[in-house]
């Protein structure tokens, strides 16, 4: 019985045991280690995703865009052709013309950029301005200079004038002078012998007659005059016969006298003196006018020199104000030249049809020499081929067969130039709502992960994007056309799709998974992992954020690691 009971006991402390171990087990799992990926640089790309189907390309329509006169075609109804095989081309002799003419525009665009970009407008401009400052002041000192000269000769003018009023005023004391000595030598008698009596003046008398020294003359002299011989120089008018007339006293003297010798040439000079002042005054005047006439003139060249310095300020105010408005604008007519060229080099590239993937010539419209018309390259059912919608009418096909047979008016006619059949390749058809269609164009990326092949993704590229909308449960769609590079043996058409349309790539930045990043304090944050296995939330700013990563701008650095959320 004891032991017995020790039997039940021992299978009682196990069962305890392990009911312990089993609840530490559910309760204490050992801790795993953090999944982690580096800070590294990648391609950051971003896009908008939607679900269609997998459809396989048994048509490609093709055709130019621009058409025109075939001049070549390299293939036959039936041959194989690879991608970007060439199949046929156009005459480019006009294409290739406005190409050069938009490259000719271009250059010209260019150089006139370059002439702006390299101008010396403005720096002539400020030359130009310094020069008219510098005329000015030369202006302005040459005006003073000839007003100075001016004031000179008149300063010289007064003076000759005052030397001039001064020898006038000598010449006038010196004729006074003369005049009052030539008067005051009257006092003195002048004997004078003429023929024939003449009344007594100085006691002159007869020739024979006893004249005595009061100059009286005796009535019966021998004169031949018959003067009566009066002291006073009356004569008798019985001796008019024979007597001769009387001498002034001014003109013996004028003759004889010194005194009055030199007044004559002292008249003579004071004429003179006073012409000099007259000359002296006028010179006077002339310099006064001549002065007044330079300052008007010195006056108005400083004014046209002040406007000159004016004009030339305002012209390199606007040279400098104007050159970063007119370099914009013809950095926007370079823009648009650039635009052109490009335009009309891809209408020349579009001269030659080569095979977007390989396939093989089912349909063949066209012979060398005929004029093709514009292909649309699209069809009437999936945008950008002839694959079908599934679970739309292909009905929409009517528009093309409106356009009626081949015609004059229509060279070629409706039907597509080429159709590629058969070519072993799948496209995908999805429908994107408007928005996202708004940002997909030909060429962009494509991502396709198919839902029954999960470890399969695709990779190709967008064909053509519809035109118009279609309404899918009340929601208006555009249907994307993307083909697929490669194939594999498991796809099938139909297949259920989903596909990513890559809008915008950054190429080569810094970035981490996106699953690694959350918001705090409306702050991107990261949970670093340290080298010692530490880890710590660290903010960082953030820049594109794509699909998958998440650029950073900055705040982290190259190879650190970051905590990925933990999956189940």
């Amino acid at each position: 019985m004891q032991m017995d009971r020790h039997r039940r006991v021992l299978p009682a402390a196990a069962s305890s045991a392990l009911v312990v171990l089993l609840l530490a087990a559910c309760t204490g799992e050992e801790p795993t280690q953090a999944r982690t990926a580096p800070v590294e640089r990648a391609a950051v790309t971003s896009g908008v995703s939607a679900t269609g189907s997998m459809s396989s390309v048994t048509q490609q329509n093709m055709g130019f865009p621009n058409g025109g006169q075939l001049t070549n075609v390299f293939v036959k109804v039936g041959d194989h052709v690879e991608p970007g095989q060439v199949l046929a081309t156009i005459d480019d002799f006009a294409l290739r013309q406005t190409l050069e003419q938009q490259q000719g525009q271009l250059r010209s665009q260019q150089a006139m950029l370059d002439q702006l970009v390299n101008s010396p407008a403005v720096g002539g401009a400020k030359d130009t301005h310094a020069q008219a400052e510098e005329i000015l002041e030369a202006t302005r000192k040459q005006a003073e200079a000839v007003v100075q000269a001016d004031e000179t000769a008149i300063d010289n003018a007064e003076r000759q004038l005052s030397i001039d009023k001064k020898a006038r005023e000598q010449a006038e004391d010196k004729v006074e002078a003369s005049r009052k000595a030539c008067d005051g030598g009257s006092s003195g008698d002048f004997d004078f012998d003429f023929d024939g009596g003449s009344g007594g003046n100085g006691g002159s008398g007869g020739s024979s007659g006893g004249g005595d020294d009061d100059g009286d003359n005796d009535s019966d002299g021998d004169g031949d005059g018959g003067s009566d011989g009066d002291g006073d120089g009356d004569s008798d008018s019985s001796g008019a016969s024979g007597s001769a007339s009387a001498t002034p006293a001014s003109f013996q003297k004028s003759s004889f006298d010194p005194a009055c010798l030199t007044l004559s040439s002292d008249e003579s000079a004071l004429m003179q003196a006073k012409q000099k002042v007259v000359a002296s005054e006028a010179a006077l005047d002339n310099a006064k006018e001549q002065r007044d006439v330079d300052k008007t003139n010195g006056d108005l060249a400083i004014e046209n020199a002040r406007q000159a310095v004016v004009n030339a300020r305002n012209n390199a105010n606007s040279a400098a104000s104007d050159r970063p408005f007119e370099i914009e604008q013809q950095r926007g007519a370079v823009i648009a030249a650039q635009a052109a060229v490009a335009n009309a080099q891809r209408d020349l590239d579009n001269a030659t049809l080569r095979a977007p993937v390989a396939g093989t010539v089912s349909v063949l419209n066209g012979v060398v020499g005929e004029f093709l018309s514009p292909g649309s390259g699209t069809s009437a059912l999936a945008p950008g081929s002839a694959a079908t919608i599934p679970g739309v009418d292909a009905s929409a096909g009517a528009a093309a067969a409106a356009a009626g047979p081949v015609n004059p008016t229509r060279p070629g006619g409706a039907a597509p130039f080429l159709v590629l059949d058969d070519v072993n390749a799948f496209q995908v058809v999805v429908p994107f709502n408007e928005s996202d269609a708004a940002t997909i164009v030909p060429n962009q990326k494509v991502e396709v992960a198919v839902d029954a092949l999960p470890d399969l993704t695709l990779t190709g590229s967008v064909l053509s994007v519809a035109p118009t909308g279609t309404s899918i449960a009340g929601v208006i769609s555009y249907y994307v056309t993307a083909v697929v590079d490669g194939s594999d043996p498991r796809l099938k058409d139909g297949q259920t799709v989903r596909a990513t349309v890559v809008t915008e790539e950054i190429g080569n930045v810094l970035s981490v998974p996106s699953a690694a990043v959350r918001q705090e304090n409306g702050k991107s944050t990261v949970t670093v992992v340290e080298p010692d296995g530490a880890e710590r939330p660290v903010p960082f700013e953030a820049g594109k954020v794509g699909a998958g990563r998440t650029q950073v701008l900055s705040g982290l650095r190259e190879g650190q690691q970051v905590v990925l959320p933990a999956t189940r």
